[in-house]
């Protein structure tokens, strides 16, 4: 689990533990990393189960990454499953972001991902069997006010999982995207620091943990499902976003054949209430901007 000393990433890793699993934590932060290997290990079902911490930069060094996680399968066996959660985030209109902002978040967001994806895939199709998660944002399937910096990098994640979906069928070896909605996290709370000051449609319910879990794990632990999303605004971005993304049963395709219409008009009220809510805070700036001077 790459991201695993923190979040979506160290829940998923406690759960897995919870299920038998060997981990790898891989994580920045030594120090994080250390303390969540204490957690992890309070919900061992059997004294074989190891947790192997690694501190390393996913994002910058390929060769580093490979390396490192050579170490890890000599240690523990090879990967069965990869969940990439190492991810960041910044908001804040498109001509106040830093550039060095896209540049950071699309190495940490994107090449974060497919670094360690690139140095177990090759051990997977050898095996034939093995699962690739990547963990996308629903700012991965719409484009939101504030997040161009942001959500081109997990649109991008989505791009990646099609393209190497098709390559690693026929080893048996499949595909994960998970689209999770704003989550209680350390990293959803620094985010939230930076947030665009504007009333919020963007404002979605902010889910815990568990049923973000729950429903990502049931996905990519259990079926062969590519999409993984939460609640009823998730399955509707799903439906919505489907394009050509590979589908598990004909059931799946049904759904998306049957419910995209219909969802589409309601998408459709969706943007034109956003729209709506963007021009009227650019009015209320206009006056506020307009006030300020006149005093």
């Amino acid at each position: 689990v790459t991201g695993g000393s923190s979040g979506i990433g160290k829940c998923i890793a406690i759960e897995c533990y919870k299920q038998g699993a060997f981990i790898t934590l891989i994580a920045r932060d030594e120090n994080k990393l250390l303390q969540t290997k204490k957690e992890i290990e309070k919900y061992s079902v059997n004294d074989k189960q190891v947790v192997l911490c690694i501190s390393v930069d996913v994002s910058k060094d390929y060769e580093q990454v490979e390396n490192v996680l050579k170490q890890a399968q000599e240690k523990l066996g090879p990967v069965d499953m990869l969940v990439n959660c190492a991810g960041t985030s910044v908001t804040g209109k498109f001509e106040d972001i830093e550039v060095n902002s896209f540049e950071r978040l699309m190495a940490v967001n994107y090449l974060g991902s497919v670094y360690p994806s690139r140095a177990v895939i090759a051990t997977m199709k050898e095996r034939r069997m093995g699962r690739i998660v990547f963990v996308s944002s629903q700012a991965g399937q719409l484009g939101l006010f504030g997040y161009t910096a942001y959500s081109p990098t997990k649109f991008a994640l989505r791009g990646l999982a099609e393209a190497l979906q098709m390559e690693v069928k026929p080893y048996n070896v499949y595909v994960t995207v998970a689209y999770p909605p704003d989550t209680d996290t350390p990293g959803f709370a620094e985010e939230s620091k930076t947030k665009v000051n504007c009333p919020s449609v963007f404002e979605i319910s902010v889910f815990k943990h568990i049923r973000i879990l729950r429903s990502t794990l049931k996905h990519f632990n259990f079926t062969r499902n590519f999409n993984s999303s939460v609640g009823s605004d998730g399955y509707m971005l799903s439906i919505l976003t489907s394009g050509m993304s590979p589908v598990t049963s004909i059931t799946e395709g049904l759904q998306q054949v049957v419910c995209m219409g219909i969802f589409r008009i309601i998408g459709l009220f969706y943007l034109g209430s956003f729209d709506s809510i963007v021009r009227r805070c650019m009015m209320q700036r206009e006056k506020s901007e307009s006030a300020d001077k006149t005093e």
